[in-house]
């Protein structure tokens, strides 16, 4: 059947696949029978303040790209497209919206277990004895009234408009309900009540105070119609939003893995989590706190996130209004100081707790707290995840993330980070880093130098004048420093650095320590603080203050790579290989880019026994990098060379021979490397081993044996002669004629 709304559009499931209206000959009619599904049911509580709120919100906000949405009537049978959630990083099946009507509750009742005082927050209506427990009353604890029976059904017309079709679920407000607004062409609405009072007054000042909702305009939020008031009770009217929550996703999960939890993997809830983080930005720019953000209150519907419950969110600087949240997920301070950025930061912490964790104890031991590390798998593989947990979710709200724009980059990283684990890379440009700044690509030894530096931040004041001084001489960049127009954080941290140089020229680091003091003093806890503290341990030998404050940059910055190549360097120096590995390997796993992470690897490995990973390590370095040969010439020597608990065997002496058929380097170079692989083959087979022929390269046939060996060991001393002078090449001939093999005249 084609629409009849000037539209080219067919009547599917009763409704249009284009403009997604009923059509007009076949009004909506409330369904006398509907068919049952579980619902999420919210335990929000009201929270009682007791003093001022925070300062207002920060300017700094995220900007992802998303999707506006499609038609606002569900039940199109279309089948959506994938999406790719997270940035681009995540692939996601979209969830094809349902008949309204299906999720309308069969049985209208609350669950003893979850009946709780509205005011209080204490358990009411639960049965005593034989007696039931009772759907109203008084609440025992404070003697706030209670009624968990629903105050409309199928048929009623509130204000004059909308046709109530049944309950969808309960709240912390009272009950959602699902209507038809019989002004607007029939489209599904959502009644969520507002305010249950009989207090004629309190009740048309709470609609008036709650009508800036309406003025919420996002793709990721669900859209607020109207506020209306129906025998003394308020509702909020809102877009009706098909999908299923992040909380139906996980009891999905229970029910498919036979009643055991099963939740979501860490890319899964960081992509989702990363598509509502806008809709925060921009109720954060404009003072809107969510506060009771948590699983419930986010929906997939159809390849889309949307935040669904409005019912919380405040103005950050109205202290009267109530404010609700639920244990578990509500900040610790908000009894007190009230909503803020950091409060609706803190949920988002704690939801992506919930989502990844069998979280046992979320609401009670470990209400403010994480488990430690160690108490889930998840948590051990990918540290950074757990430190943006972290962080999120710190007890001093000034601890924690500035903003959504702060945490959402920080977000994408970790989940870089998580993707990169199957040996894919996902790597990204910093906006807070530079690259790694290794200069000597034919050293492979460990240099703090070579490390990332902080960029400028653009919204310095002396941003510009800093960009102007291109000089690198640690003396001239001090010169020119004090001409500097104003003494800003960023031209104190560029001295600080010069210092340390300058330091490292003249062995004296007195400057240096009283310049860091300075800035701890003036500046507090700034991150980059911390990483200069850092690369001036690292400078007069302090490895294990050095491993302190890098270890304090990274739990600041889950999400960069800079913090754990630094960290990584400083365990390497420090001696402990074994963790160092763990941390060059995700920052080259993550980004091939970083080839100081990658050489690191790969000394670390050789110093624990793994010649084969420490090849591996090396081979990460893509051919397109400046590094490529140095790397390659890097795995050749850790197949050839002897180390303490990794001893050259025949297997990794072919694969030795087979990289340096293939390098290019220069002549004397590529000699010297096969003369360190013959010498090693030399001391193999006068063990008493056997030698495969590609040891003496590609075209060689036949066995090899110690003759033919010693020839082509000659030949390479006398190459590498070539291109010597003086006693070196005096010294290269002598080892020819040594290595030569006796011969008759």
């Amino acid at each position: 059947m084609k629409c009849q709304r000037n539209c080219p559009g067919t009547i599917e499931d009763g409704y249009c696949d284009t403009c997604g209206m009923a059509p007009q000959t076949t009004p909506a009619t409330a369904p006398s029978a509907v068919s049952y599904k579980p619902t999420p049911v919210p335990t929000s509580v009201p929270v009682q303040r007791t003093a001022t709120a925070p300062t207002g919100p920060s300017a700094r906000t995220g900007a992802l790209s998303t999707r506006t949405s499609g038609s606002g009537r569900a039940g199109s049978s279309r089948t959506a497209s994938r999406r790719r959630f997270g940035g681009g990083l995540v692939e996601v099946e979209p969830i094809v919206q349902a008949d309204p009507s299906t999720a309308v509750m069969a049985r209208a009742e609350v669950p003893e277990d979850k009946r709780y005082c509205a005011k209080c927050g204490q358990p009411v209506g639960r049965a005593r004895g034989d007696r039931d427990g009772r759907t109203a009353g008084f609440c025992p604890h404070c003697g706030e009234q209670f009624n968990f029976t629903p105050k409309l059904v199928n048929g009623d017309l509130v204000a004059g408009q909308y046709e109530v079709v049944g309950p969808l679920a309960h709240g912390g407000l009272g009950w959602i309900y699902l209507a038809v607004d019989k002004n607007v062409s029939d489209r599904w609405v959502v009644l969520k009540g507002l305010l249950n009072s009989g207090d004629d007054d309190a009740l048309a000042a709470a609609v008036a105070e709650r009508r800036f909702l309406a003025e919420v305009e996002h793709p990721n939020i669900v859209k607020i119609y109207n506020f209306v008031e129906h025998d003394g009770a308020g509702y909020i009217v809102m877009e009706y939003v098909g999908g299923e929550s992040l909380k139906g996703i996980l009891k999905d999960r229970l029910r498919a893995n036979a009643g055991h939890p099963d939740p979501l993997p860490v890319d899964r809830a960081l992509a989702y989590i990363l598509e509502i983080m806008p809709a925060f930005g921009y109720l954060h720019d404009r003072g809107l706190i969510f506060c009771d953000f948590k699983p419930d209150n986010v929906i997939q519907s159809g390849d889309q996130m949307r935040l669904i419950d409005l019912g919380g969110v405040v103005r950050f600087d109205d202290m009267d209004a109530a404010i609700y949240g639920t244990a578990g997920y509500q900040a610790p301070e908000m009894a007190t100081a009230g909503p803020s950025i950091a409060s609706d930061l803190y949920t988002i912490g704690r939801t992506l707790a919930v989502l990844t964790t069998d979280f046992r104890g979320y609401q009670s031991t470990f209400k403010d707290s994480l488990p430690d590390r160690g108490e889930f798998e998840v948590y051990r593989r990918h540290e950074s995840f757990y430190r943006l947990l972290q962080r999120a979710t710190r007890t001093d709200p000034a601890e924690r993330f500035v903003d959504s724009g702060e945490m959402t980059e920080q977000m994408l990283g970790v989940l870089r980070q998580v993707l990169a684990a199957d040996g894919t890379p996902r790597p990204a440009t910093s906006r807070l880093f530079t690259g790694e700044l290794r200069t000597d690509l034919k050293s492979d030894l460990p240099r703090w130098q070579d490390l990332p530096t902080p960029l400028i931040d653009l919204t310095d004041p002396s941003a510009a004048f800093l960009a102007s001084v291109t000089v690198t001489d640690p003396a001239e960049v001090l010169a020119l420093l004090k001409g500097a127009p104003l003494e800003t954080l960023e031209v104190r941290l560029r001295a600080l650095r010069a210092e340390i140089d300058l330091g490292v020229r003249h062995g004296y680091f007195d400057d240096a320590r009283a310049a860091r003091d300075a800035l701890i003093r003036t500046e507090g806890a700034d991150w980059r603080i911390a990483w200069y503290d850092g690369l001036l341990a690292l400078a007069v030998q302090n490895y294990a203050y050095a491993r302190e404050r890098f270890d304090a940059v990274y739990s600041a910055l889950p999400g960069e790579l800079a913090p754990q190549l630094a960290l990584g360097l400083a365990l390497e120096l420090a001696g402990d290989h074994q963790a160092a590995a763990g941390y060059y390997d995700v920052v080259s796993r993550t980004d091939p880019a970083y080839t100081a992470a990658a050489a690191g690897l790969a000394r670390c490995r050789l110093k624990t026994g793994d010649r084969a990973g420490a090849v591996e390590a090396y081979n990460r370095v893509p051919g397109t990098s400046a590094a490529y040969r140095s790397s390659q010439v890097g795995a050749v020597l850790a197949l050839v060379q002897s180390h303490p608990s990794a001893a050259a065997d025949v297997d990794s002496l072919a694969a030795a021979a087979a990289l340096i058929d293939n390098l290019e380097v220069e002549a004397a170079q590529l000699a010297a490397l096969r003369v360190e692989l013959l010498e090693q083959a030399l001391e193999t087979i006068k063990g008493g081993a056997k030698l495969p022929p590609a040891v003496l390269g590609a075209s060689h046939t036949g066995d090899v044996r110690e003759r033919e060996v010693r020839f082509a060991l000659e030949a390479g001393y006398r190459e590498m002669a070539r291109a010597a002078h003086g006693p070196d090449k005096i010294a290269l001939v002598d080892l020819a004629n040594a290595a030569r093999p006796r011969t008759r005249t």
